[in-house]
Formats: structure tokens, sequence, C-alpha cells
């Protein structure tokens, strides 16, 4: 009698322990396959391309390149290519620029491990696989306007405490500027002040503390 077909996974994540755990998890169901380990980014787009699997499980921070990146490049290479993001991320920007990156789906690190499967056969079948509270953030995300890319560099640059006037500077705009630019960032993210707007932008993930 033939097997069946497993469905193969190639697993993406710079921590070993996570791609252990990962593969421990996947190694009690029959129907798959864990066919390769990556790293970084950079190595799962060459792995993908090298061992084609079903579906590719993927960190969106990881070195050389990260997630977001890897992703939209293992699409625009193999179209059809059905990725899963797995990420301790929880930003409505991080969801969404994911989703618009190409993957079919987006699951937190600390979902229960019964749900990484679930979503990994409902990506494998061609669907997309958007947990409740993922949900709940992207229908919240609809309602607010989206910063531009100035506004977003204006809002990172706030974790440092510059005054306007060394904004100023730092962009080669002026302060009058630096202004309009706070006051619309304020608007848009519904916040009182610029503590605020840090706050909630690291909240969404539309900016990071350095590392």
């Amino acid at each position: 009698m033939k097997p069946e077909k497993k469905i193969t996974v190639l697993i993406a994540d710079d921590h070993s322990v996570v791609r252990a755990g990962l593969k421990a998890l996947l190694s009690t169901e029959p129907d798959f396959e864990v066919v390769g380990e990556a790293d970084n980014g950079a190595r799962a787009v060459e792995m993908f391309t090298e061992l084609r699997p079903d579906i590719a499980l993927m960190d969106l921070r990881m070195p050389v390149k990260d997630g977001m990146v890897a992703t939209r490049e293992i699409r625009a290479r193999h179209p059809s290519a059905a990725i899963l993001i797995l990420s301790t991320y929880q930003g409505d920007e991080d969801i969404n620029s994911s989703l618009e990156a190409g993957a079919m789906g987006y699951v937190l690190k600390n979902s229960p491990g019964e749900e990484l499967v679930p979503a990994l056969r409902a990506v494998y079948e061609g669907e997309r696989w958007i947990p409740r509270e993922v949900g709940s953030k992207l229908a919240g995300r609809s309602i607010r306007e989206k910063l531009t890319e100035r506004e977003a560099d204006v809002l990172q640059r706030l974790i440092s405490g510059d005054s306007n006037k060394e904004l100023a500077d730092k962009l080669g705009i002026t302060e009058h500027t630096v202004k309009a630019h706070l006051k619309s960032i304020i608007g848009k993210l519904g916040v009182r002040d610029r503590t605020e707007a840090v706050t909630v932008g690291l909240r969404r993930g539309i900016i990071r503390l350095p590392e």
C-alpha cells in the first residue's frame, strides 16, 4: 500500500531551542515532515528554493534578513509558496505587513502548541489562518490612519528623547515641519502627547526599541 504524502515543512528561526521544539512537536504528527531548518532569513530563502517544502514556518525577527523580507523574496520567486509567520510580535503593523508580504497566516509564539498544527494544515490547504486575537488587532487597525514613512521615522526618533530642534537638524527639515509631523502622528494614533505616541507606537509594532 502506497504511503500517504507527507506535508513537508521548512522551519526558519534563529533560536535553535525554538527550532528543536517545533520539530519535536511536528514529529508527533504522522503526516508532517520537517525537511529543513534555517537560522536566518537569507538561508530560509535559499533553502526554500532548494527544498521546495509545502510550507515555510517563518519567524518574523531574524538576522541577515528578517522574516518579512524573506517571505517577500520567497513569494516573488515562488508565487504559490505557503508561508506561516510564527512570532512573538503582536502589533497590528507586524501582522498586516506580514500578510501584505505574502504570508498565508500569522500565529503567536505564546499560543498553545495544539493551535500550530491546525494552522499549518489550513495554510497547506490554501486557506488563511488568522487567530481571533490577531483578527481583532487587524479589525482595530482598519479604523486608524496609517502613518507615512516620514511620520514613522519621526516617531522612531522620539525614543531617544530629542527636542524638536534636534529632530529638525537630524532630518534636515525645519522645526515647523517637525511640529506638523508630530501633530499628525498624535492625531492618527489618537494620543495626547509624544510620550504616549511612543508607547502606542511600540505596542502596535510601528517602531522598535534600539537593540
